[in-house]
């Protein structure tokens, strides 16, 4: 089959021919039929995350057809359409897993980064941890969901019930929880690179009821705030942001360093917390509430061997929504 693999040091994925993969036990072999770019594998790629399986192929937001199926799978036939995450296998045994926090797994695998994922025409993937996919959704328009949305919607759920959302970073996983919150009723303000006015008017036709750089403060104080961008600095200013008790959320898995800030923007109850990948329990309702408004994900598509010019897209800033690799 063909892949785009990835080397430690490369800053690079190149197309290469690598043997077909054979499942193992509670394994499916999947078809890939579109697999996103997201912001993490553009880490794992300019080196920002540490200990990738050596050789990877990576990709994260995989939709793809089962095409082999290993011993002990239950649930999925030859044929089925399933979306694979970030989340690809957990022990089940440490008190994480134990304790219903198998997004805190003491010994995980993930897709893309531990185990190889979808940059190729096929991929391997632990029945346990697919998702099937709402027909509502192209191929191409389910793949962001399967990270940007699901990561996304964990932050969200973890910003709390308040009415008055911030949202830093207007990529991926914002574009489809801006959706989703202007669906259930909330104010969305979103926050972008500044100057970046086509950002901002991205954000506006999806829902937000406004938008402006992140140097600009918003003409009232939030509930919450959500940090898309890796960008530490943002985590001062989005507490200034917040009411009395307000929450920041960082759901990113790797930002730069948080700069030092005034003890009096995180005083009055306000809380700081990181979001930390998955649960299978946050992929089934996220799809659910995702089909149910339904969630219009905005899509650029590129070629397996076009991965490279996705990924510098991605890192410039010039990708609306969400990339799509399609082999």
């Amino acid at each position: 089959m063909k892949a785009m693999l990835f080397e430690s040091g490369s800053k690079a994925v190149r197309l290469t021919d690598c043997p077909l993969p054979e499942p193992g036990e509670h394994d499916v072999l999947i078809k890939v039929l579109a697999c996103g770019v997201c912001r993490t594998d553009l880490h794992i790629v300019d080196g920002e995350l540490a200990n990738p399986k050596p050789r990877l192929i990576p990709g994260h937001e995989i939709v793809g057809t089962v095409a082999g199926i290993g011993q002990g799978v239950h649930g999925f036939n030859v044929g089925d359409r399933v979306g694979v995450p970030w989340l690809g296998r957990t022990c089940g045994v440490c008190p994480y897993c134990l304790g219903g926090r198998e997004n805190l797994c003491d010994n995980p695998l993930f897709t893309g980064y531990t185990r190889d994922g979808g940059y190729a025409e096929y991929t391997l993937a632990g029945s346990r941890f697919c998702f099937p996919i709402p027909a509502r959704f192209s191929d191409a328009e389910a793949a962001p969901l399967l990270c940007a949305g699901l990561i996304g919607y964990r932050s969200y759920r973890m910003a709390g019930k308040g009415r008055l959302l911030g949202i830093y970073g207007f990529g991926a996983a914002a574009h489809i929880i801006t959706q989703i919150a202007a669906h259930e009723g909330r104010e969305v303000y979103a926050f972008t690179r500044p100057g970046d006015t086509s950002s901002q008017d991205f954000a506006k036709r999806l829902g937000a009821v406004w938008a402006a750089g992140s140097d600009i403060e918003p003409p009232v104080r939030l509930d919450a705030a959500i940090i898309f961008a890796p960008v530490g600095a943002l985590v001062p200013l989005a507490l200034k942001a917040t009411v009395k008790g307000g929450v920041v959320v960082c759901g990113g898995i790797h930002m730069s360093d948080i700069p030092s800030f005034p003890y009096s923007l995180l005083w009055e109850e306000r809380v700081v917390r990181s979001v930390a990948n998955l649960t299978r329990e946050d992929g089934r309702m996220l799809l659910e509430a995702a089909a149910n408004v339904p969630v219009r994900t905005s899509v650029q598509l590129f070629s397996l061997d076009e991965a490279n010019e996705a990924l510098d897209q991605l890192r410039s800033g010039r990708v609306e929504g969400a990339a799509v690799l399609v082999p």
